[in-house]
Formats: structure tokens, sequence, C-alpha cells
């Protein structure tokens, strides 16, 4: 799971899509990350933390940090929440084997509409937004793959 700065809506889809692997009995690895590094070992954002408290899930053990060359080969799948994320991702690519792992996350609810999951950041509504978007994301993710 990729956004910007792996505070928002990664920790987010992160956190909803490990729940739904235990409600479904599947061992997947599930990690979240940013493209940058702006905020590398911070916890989520407050506001994140306040929308997954009320949806009774707990992301506080989550740190962000930036996506790293090895977690192109690493992971199977890797999830942009929006095209920004995803062009970052794809430029970082050494080959169509990496490329080919990345797609935006919102494709898996919604296939070949390219949505982007609005980075809630810089204001203090959306979250809720946010989580619906990504809960019906992850729960396409786990039924797909």
């Amino acid at each position: 799971m990729v956004c910007l700065g792996n505070i928002c809506r990664s920790p987010l889809a992160e956190g909803i899509l490990k729940r739904k692997l235990i409600e479904n009995a599947k061992d997947w690895e599930v990690d979240s990350a940013g493209t940058s590094a702006y905020h590398q070992g911070a916890l989520p954002d407050d506001r994140s933390i306040v929308i997954a408290d009320a949806y009774q899930l707990d992301i506080r053990d989550q740190r962000s940090r930036k996506v790293r060359p090895e977690d192109l080969n690493y992971f199977d799948h890797i999830f942009a929440m929006d095209s920004s994320n995803y062009q970052d991702l794809v430029a970082i690519c050494n080959d169509d084997h990496q490329r080919a792992k990345i797609m935006m996350i919102m494709n898996m609810a919604e296939p070949n509409l390219n949505i982007n999951v609005p980075d809630p950041y810089w204001g203090n509504d959306g979250f809720d937004l946010v989580y619906k978007m990504l809960d019906k994301a992850c729960e396409a993710i786990v039924h797909k793959l």
C-alpha cells in the first residue's frame, strides 16, 4: 500500500486489508510505505488513527517509511493510492516485471477507472470517505487475489 507520506491513506489500507485477511483466514504479508520520506518513522496521522478507531481498527503499531527499491522485487502486488503515487512508483522500476506489480488500488473494486483515493491530509474532512473507499478496495483484493 503506497501513498505520498505513509501517514494517512496507506496506513489505513494496510490496517483494513490485514483485518480482512484475518477474517478470511488468509495468511498474506501486508505493508505500507510512502513515495517520500517526509514523515519517516512517524505514527499515522492522528486523524487516520481516529477514523480507524471509529471502525474498531487500531493502526498505532505502524510507522511511516519510504518505499525501498527492494520492495518492488519482494512484494507481489503494489497498490498506489493515486495517479501521482503510481507514476512515482513506475519511475523507480527497473523492468517490466516490477511495473506489472503496480496498480491503482481502486481498480480492484472499480476496474480500469483509475480512481484516485483523495489525500485527506490538507483538510479535516475526507478521512471517512477515504476509509470507505479503501474498505471497498480491500474487500475486492481479498476476493480477487
